[in-house]
């Protein structure tokens, strides 16, 4: 029986997948929910799992664009399991040898003879070669007689200098993968579609640096997680959320829709590029609840394992550029949500305090908002409840009652 494999729906609204590796090879016996393949969809990269086991034939490239429903290879499950662990591969009938025949004798082609039009250029395409700085004889031509066209000068691509060194000056072109672009347009959408606008704080750490280093061992060793910053940011981002909910907040054609719950995003850097899990009602969870969920979605998405329903939504989304060292960014917007809080590094820096210049561990921290629904009143006063929460952890996030809120 030869079993046809089509590609499955990874989620709502995607109609297009692209083969972004075979994991098999054609002919190979496979079992039955053995991994044979990645597939990249706009929104992740999952794994094509056989539905039979038997011998696999392939019918799509690597790179190819496949349609959702559409077959992208067979299997025989009539095909009998190889012995030992060598995989079988189908027995090709090899077609009889073709009696040779006596072919004719090719004609050489004589190279084209120069002629006033070699390497010359129509006057567009002279144009177009001038704004490059290049020559014509520079190019080879399409036209008749070697002529350069417009659109030759149009394709052209400009010399980058010439190198003296002897250093080696080469290029590589790779295939962005279909996830990649579709973050490229929905980032580009972001900055072209929304009003935009980032306001800044700094953050002083050291009570947190504090908790941290009083109850990280026996939370982990409770607990079997560690005890992080992102369950501070997290719950620090919940409470300003509910002081102000139109950060929770988002467009829709002439509506404003408010949650009342908050699905909180968090940007993970995973094989395949940015990913963002997002923790569900992020409001009921504790310390222990929220640090297990980030550790369980960023091995995840770490793995390749992340599925597009645990990266669907989110209300509002937490970025931390400051785990590769990044002092200070501008964040950008992940629609349709209409705010991003960037984390930064952490570095002692001087500060006053009480008429006295102290050293202290700082943070920088980035609100990026789009301002067509939050305006400059709620942005900024949403940054100073969130620092606020940082600056004093044991008031605002614990209710005064640390072991307790850490369920020690």
């Amino acid at each position: 029986m030869i079993l046809e494999m089509k590609v499955p729906s990874p989620g709502e609204s995607i109609t297009e997948v692209e083969i972004a590796a075979w994991l098999v090879q054609d002919g190979d016996y496979v079992e039955k929910d053995q991994a044979i393949a990645e597939v990249d969809s706009d929104k992740a990269t999952l794994e094509l799992p056989a539905e039979m086991s038997g011998v696999i034939t392939l019918k799509a490239e690597e790179g190819d664009a496949v349609a959702v429903g559409a077959v992208v290879c067979l299997i025989d499950t009539s095909a009998v399991r190889p012995e030992g662990d060598a995989p079988a591969k189908v027995a090709k009938a090899t077609p009889e040898a073709a009696p040779a025949v006596a072919s004719a004798p090719v004609k050489e082609t004589p190279a084209a003879a120069a002629s006033y039009a070699t390497g010359s250029a129509s006057p567009a395409a002279k144009k177009i070669l001038a704004e490059k700085g290049m020559l014509a004889s520079e190019i080879v031509g399409t036209g008749k007689d070697g002529r350069v066209t417009k659109e030759d000068a149009v394709k052209a691509v400009p010399s980058m200098g010439t190198n003296s060194n002897g250093g080696t000056r080469g290029t590589t072109r790779s295939k962005l993968s279909m996830l990649r672009r579709k973050v490229a347009e929905r980032l580009v959408s972001a900055k072209n579609e929304t009003a935009m606008l980032t306001t800044f704080n700094e953050v002083d750490m050291g009570s947190i640096f504090a908790l941290r280093k009083q109850y990280k061992e026996a939370f982990t060793e409770k607990h079997g997680v560690g005890l992080g910053f992102m369950s501070f940011f997290t719950k620090a981002v919940i409470r300003a959320l509910e002081l102000y909910p139109a950060v929770n907040s988002m467009i829709d054609e002439k509506e404003m829709v408010t949650y009342d719950f908050c699905d909180i995003s968090i940007a993970v850097s995973g094989p395949k590029g940015l990913m963002v899990p997002v923790i569900r009602n992020a409001e009921n969870l504790s310390f222990r609840g929220v640090e297990s969920e980030v550790k369980r979605l960023a091995i995840r998405a770490r793995d390749g394992e992340i599925t597009v329903d645990e990266m669907t939504g989110g209300t509002f989304t937490i970025t931390n550029g400051g785990v590769f060292g990044s002092m200070l960014s501008t964040p950008i917007i992940n629609p349709p949500q209409s705010a991003i809080l960037g984390m930064h590094n952490i570095v002692e820096r001087p500060v006053v305090k009480n008429g006295e210049i102290v050293v202290a561990p700082i943070m920088y921290v980035a609100l990026s908002y789009d301002h067509r629904i939050i305006d400059g009143k709620e942005s900024v006063g949403f940054l100073v409840a969130v620092k606020e929460a940082l600056e004093d952890p044991t008031t605002f996030l614990m209710d005064g009652d640390q072991k307790k809120a850490l369920e020690l």
